[in-house]
């Protein structure tokens, strides 16, 4: 008995740990600034956060990112995720030639998606 509750808990810390935050750290970071909309999106160790054009946070992901996944190549990098409370998935690409990091949302609410190149800020 004490062995079932053993491996019960044991499995229970692993469904919870896997269900926290993506793992970030192999994301580029900085500040890219998306110039239709005046946003500035900050990716970091711990969130990516959209802050307007005076620094305030807009939004903020972090514990709100699902399917998260990461697809490195010779001459790019790829991530996305989903987020239901903002109901859109997103896609990234960061080229390794130049510092700009172009943006793909797929909104819920419409067949057409939004696609900028948002350039590197710092």
């Amino acid at each position: 008995m004490k062995k079932a509750l053993f491996i019960l808990t044991a499995l229970l810390a692993a469904a919870v740990a896997f269900a926290q935050s993506p793992d970030l750290s192999k994301l580029p970071k900085g500040k890219w600034v998306d110039s239709n909309w005046a946003a500035t999106w900050e990716i970091g160790a711990e969130s990516i956060r959209i802050l307007d054009a005076k620094g305030a946070v807009v939004f903020d992901f972090k514990d709100k990112i699902k399917d998260f996944k990461v697809d490195a190549k010779l001459t790019e990098i790829t991530f996305s995720f989903r987020c239901d409370e903002a109901e859109r998935s997103y896609v990234f690409r960061k080229g390794t030639a130049d510092l700009d990091l172009t943006m793909e949302i797929d909104p819920d609410w419409t067949d057409e998606p939004y696609s900028v190149k948002m350039k590197f800020a710092k």
